[in-house]
């Protein structure tokens, strides 16, 4: 492992562990560890008060993400150049939010953030991903069945993507990469597994119209 890369993983680490959550929700003075959930990601934040919080808290922790995986590329900086630092960019955002420094160690699930770091490694996987969480979404109205769908689809783009230009390291990087952030979301939502088998999972319901 590089000087370079260790540094990427830490500053990672760093901008994954700044809590937009808690933040966000502190400014409507409710304590998100004490409603709903009691999980600082945007689902809970967007329950207990409302889309436009929650739509802030996705665009913020999905912002984290990405600036993990490129802020090292700009000129500004002294670093090589090489893209294939962003693959230690973005597990060590996911893993800054879902055990931030800045929170006591007390974070989300990290799908938003890893969002935010596919864009700047995987856009093509992100969007095949987007596309799935959308569908399964829309069709089962469970955030966590979307969520772990999203993770699933990432391995299976990556394998059968063709990554133009990129060295050997960075095509096997990308795979292994998409095998971690599946395992690490469908892992996050073990509970809602079990709550899905008991029947007790929260959905979206849709709102009746008058």
């Amino acid at each position: 492992m590089s000087v370079e890369a260790i540094a990427v993983s830490l500053i990672g680490y760093l901008l994954g562990s700044i809590p937009f959550g808690v933040l966000v929700a502190k400014r409507y003075g409710i304590d998100i560890y004490r409603v709903g959930s009691g999980n600082p990601g945007a689902t809970n934040v967007l329950r207990e008060i409302g889309k436009p919080a929650g739509y802030v808290v996705f665009f913020l922790d999905f912002l984290k993400g990405l600036v993990a995986t490129v802020w090292f590329l700009f000129p500004l900086f002294s670093f090589s150049g090489d893209a294939t630092l962003g693959l230690w960019g973005l597990p060590a955002a996911v893993l800054g939010h879902t055990y931030p420094l800045f929170a006591k160690f007390k974070g989300g699930k990290g799908v938003a953030t890893a969002m935010g770091g596919l864009l700047g490694v995987m856009p093509q996987c992100l969007l095949i991903g987007l596309v799935s969480w959308v569908v399964i979404f829309y069709a089962t109205r469970y955030v966590a069945v979307a969520s772990i769908g999203f993770g699933v689809s990432l391995p299976i783009c990556a394998l059968i993507g063709t990554w133009g230009g990129d060295s050997e390291v960075g095509v096997w990087g990308k795979v292994l990469l998409a095998f971690v952030v599946m395992g690490w979301i469908v892992w996050r939502h073990r509970e809602n597994l079990v709550r899905l088998k008991a029947g007790t999972e929260n959905r979206f319901e849709k709102k009746k119209k008058r």
